[in-house]
């Protein structure tokens, strides 16, 4: 049996990474196909709208193929945003000690640089700023990306 801490430490990085970033690209992607919908935006189009993120406004002509360019992005930011999660709590041990705290504000904070830092660098075009939106988008930050990757990784950092 190996017993080089390097090896353990990669062994139990992969497994949370992998399932922390599956569940909350999932949960974010769901929630915004929910929240969307009640104003009758399809799935596709959410898609077509992160793949804008680099295509600009030709995504929302390119059909599935640019729908599928944004489930890619989607999923590649929420892998991301696990991955930054894993290794900033290997120094900062309060991170998986405490999860709830921590997977809230990692949640807002993943929310302030995707919408403040991200988006505006991006060939998103910006619609006028909303309280309401920013508040939901908030909330499901915390609640679909903070939350399941603070405990997630915890589970694997045991």
């Amino acid at each position: 049996m190996n017993q080089n801490p390097q090896h353990q430490t990669t062994s139990r990085a992969l497994p949370a990474i992998f399932w922390a970033g599956l569940t909350c690209g999932v949960l974010d992607i769901s929630a915004a196909f929910i929240t969307w919908s009640f104003h009758g935006v399809k799935p596709y189009r959410i898609l077509q709208s992160v793949a804008s993120g680099l295509l600009g406004p030709k995504a929302f002509t390119g059909g599935w193929h640019s729908a599928t360019l944004g489930a890619v992005c989607h999923f590649f930011i929420a892998f991301s945003a696990a991955t930054v999660f894993y290794f900033a709590s290997r120094k900062l041990t309060f991170m998986t000690r405490r999860p709830a705290i921590s997977g809230v504000l990692y949640g807002i904070a993943v929310y302030f640089v995707m919408y403040w830092v991200v988006r505006p660098l991006s060939l998103v075009r910006m619609g006028r700023f909303s309280v309401s939106e920013m508040v939901i988008a908030i909330l499901t930050h915390i609640v679909c990306i903070g939350l399941p990757i603070a405990f997630l990784v915890r589970r694997y950092s045991r």
